[in-house]
Formats: structure tokens, sequence, C-alpha cells
């Protein structure tokens, strides 16, 4: 089998090692964001990995951005949430969302660092992104689909102020959404999605048109597409498409491996944006991305 190796796209410094990272992700401009908390504690979690938390509220965050050449940073006052999402808007502003119910576990910060506006997204929401004309995707686990009403639709599009735009309707045919698995927000204000127990890859227009097809792969972790081209991450081994009428007809199935050819066992998050797939292994510090029209 053929090797694919990703390439080093941003890594965080380490003059910012004082800093805790409370989440990290890649925008729709390319930059990697960490969000850095000066005072926080980890917290023991008997149902999955331990967590950082800040030690009281509100507190003061930093905000560090780099697409590969040196990093800018920001302060932002007053944050409320302890962040399970990031994000940038194209403004400026910064979103931050919090992993509970309620109507303040979203922050909308302005670019002063100030928060102008808190609202609900929901719970449960396991991917949150911000596309390039500033409106906001949110897709669900079954904590959120089952738990409130704002996420039981499975994927949710908002306005950049949080005002509900659309929400999914499963074409004929298809089954609700119980668990998202893989959410990839492009360019032409659309968004690709892959969610339990669908055996098919939904792709959303920005006029909430939705087209689907069958996937070889069952549950990707990844998702990056480019024309007709259609590429899942799943295990470690990316499986190239081209999308037909109604079908995902597998090309060739590769290892993805980091720059040195380590093959890529594990890692932790993956943002697709459009025809990138941003990776990020064990270390919360470094960022990788593939290209597939490169």
């Amino acid at each position: 089998m053929r090797n694919t190796a990703l390439r080093p796209h941003a890594t965080l410094p380490g003059p910012y090692d004082a800093g805790t990272v409370l989440a990290t992700t890649v925008d729709a401009r390319g930059n990697a964001l960490w969000l850095l908390c000066p005072d926080a504690e980890t917290v023991r979690n008997p149902y999955g990995p331990s967590y950082p938390k800040p030690r009281r509220y509100p507190y003061d965050a930093l905000l560090v951005s780099s697409d590969g050449t040196p990093p800018v940073d920001r302060t932002l006052t007053g944050v409320r949430v302890r962040p399970s999402a990031l994000d940038v808007l194209p403004d400026g502003r910064v979103l931050l969302v919090g992993g509970g119910a309620g109507e303040s576990n979203a922050q909308l910060l302005g670019r002063d660092g100030r928060p102008p506006h808190r609202f609900s997204i929901g719970r449960g929401a396991r991917f949150v992104r911000a596309d390039r004309q500033g409106t906001l995707w949110s897709a669900y686990s079954d904590e959120g689909v089952y738990g409130d009403p704002l996420a039981a639709a499975g994927l949710v599009r908002w306005d950049g102020h949080g005002n509900r735009q659309w929400s999914l309707t499963p074409p004929d045919g298809l089954p609700h959404p119980v668990d998202a698995h893989a959410l990839n927000v492009d360019d032409d204000g659309g968004a690709w999605f892959a969610y339990h127990p669908s055996p098919r890859l939904l792709h959303v227009r920005a006029d909430g048109r939705v087209a689907s097809w069958t996937t070889p792969v069952a549950r990707p972790r990844g998702i990056a597409a480019h024309g007709a081209e259609v590429a899942l991450l799943a295990d470690g081994l990316l499986h190239r498409c081209r999308a037909s009428a109604g079908t995902l007809d597998p090309l060739e199935e590769t290892r993805l491996t980091l720059p040195d050819g380590t093959p890529l066992t594990r890692y932790t998050d993956v943002v697709g944006r459009g025809r990138r797939l941003y990776v990020r292994g064990k270390s919360v510090r470094q960022w990788y991305v593939l290209d597939i029209d490169m």
C-alpha cells in the first residue's frame, strides 16, 4: 500500500509554554488556533481522558494563531466557558463553545477581546465550524440529539450572531442523525457531513439543498472534498473517491503518515476545510495538513 505523507502546518512555539492549552483548531483561512489559560488545573475524567479546566470564572485567556509563519496573539477577557470548540470568524470575532446546555454555552468575543454576545448553541456539539462567509455550522453527538431541542436535528447552521438559519432534514430514505462522525465546511458556504447510522455522505449546499452518496467508509473521522474528488480518513487510511451518480467510487487507498514516514496510527483532532484535512496527533501543539488537490 502506498503512503501519503502529511506536511507540517503550524506549531505552537516554546515561549507560550507558561499557558495551558484549553482548545485548539484550524480556522477557515488556515490559521491554527490555540486558546491558552494562565491558571488552569487538570480534571480527571472517569469516563474518558483528563482535561484542563480554568481554576476560576470568568478568566482571561490568550489566543494564539499561526499559519506556519511567526504567531500572533491577543488577550480575551471575561471568558465564561470551558471551550470544547473554538473558531475565529472572518471579521476577527472569536467563537467559544462549552459542552453543556444552557443560555450561555457559546460566546462571541469582539476583536477587542471583550464578550459582546452570548447565546446557546445546544448541548453535545461535537463539531462547531465557522466558514469563510461567517456562517456557523454545528454537528452533535447523541447527548445533544436526544437531550436538547436545539441539537435534535443533528446538524444546524447559524448566522454569525448565533441565530438559527437552517436544520437538517435527511433526504427521503435516510435515517435521522444520532451521532456525528465528521464535518467539513467548504469555501462555498456548504458542508459535508457523515453521521451514524446513515450509510451515505451528505453535502449541504449554501441554499440548503442536500445531496448524498453511498460511501465505502462506514465511520470516517475526516472529510476533504474538491470538485468530484472526495477523500475520507478512517483508521489511519485515506480513501480517495470520485463522486458519481449517488455513489463515491473508490480510486485509491493509502496509508497516512507523518512527514518522516511514520504511520499515523493515532490522531486526536481532524478538521476538514474544503480540499484540506488538518490533523493533530498526540501533541496539542502541532498541526499537520493534507491537500487532496496537490
